[in-house]
């Protein structure tokens, strides 16, 4: 039990480092896909003349910032979800709730992963619509979702596992 308390904290750390990184990038991206958007509206209605080019930047930049802060809200309980059921139940019936639904979003979320990675590789193949850059570079955003997903979950997994409530709820508060 000692060893898989470690392995719980080693991935609490992990993931907190990731969501500190994952919400400083995507706060950056935020901002320049607002003024890339700025830039455009002012091109084509200032100027009358519209640029090819920032519609499709600043969509890659908000699939980029989705896929960077995913894991953190996914840790924090922030995903929509029907809480109902699992608190009219028992402390144990919910404690066995939560693992069935980890251990069914972890197979899931390996079968993402696998798929993106996939995805990724052919985006080598084609190059973005109206900038010169291979749209792999886009694409890569969903393995690193969900495989920062995973590690979110595997922690959620583990410290349901061992019995950690007082940490779920704290990742909820923070």
């Amino acid at each position: 039990m000692a060893t898989l308390n470690q392995i719980v904290g080693g991935l609490t750390s992990l993931n907190d480092f990731i969501a500190r990184i994952g919400k400083s990038i995507a706060w950056v991206l935020v901002t320049l896909m607002v003024a890339t958007i700025l830039l455009q509206v002012v091109c084509r209605y200032v100027f009358n003349s519209a640029l090819p080019w920032p519609e499709e930047v600043a969509r890659a930049m908000m699939i980029w910032m989705m896929a960077l802060v995913a894991s953190g809200a996914y840790r924090k309980g922030m995903f929509v979800s029907i809480t109902m059921v699992p608190e009219a139940l028992p402390q144990t019936l919910q404690r066995v709730l939560r693992l069935v639904l980890l251990a069914l979003a972890f197979v899931v979320l390996v079968q993402l992963f696998s798929l993106s990675v996939e995805f990724f590789e052919r985006g080598f193949r084609t190059r973005a619509a109206s900038f010169n850059m291979k749209r792999a570079w886009i694409y890569l955003a969903m393995p690193v979702c969900f495989g920062t997903l995973l590690l979110a979950n595997l922690e959620l997994l583990l410290i349901t596992i061992t019995n950690r409530s007082s940490e779920l709820s704290l990742s909820k508060e923070s």
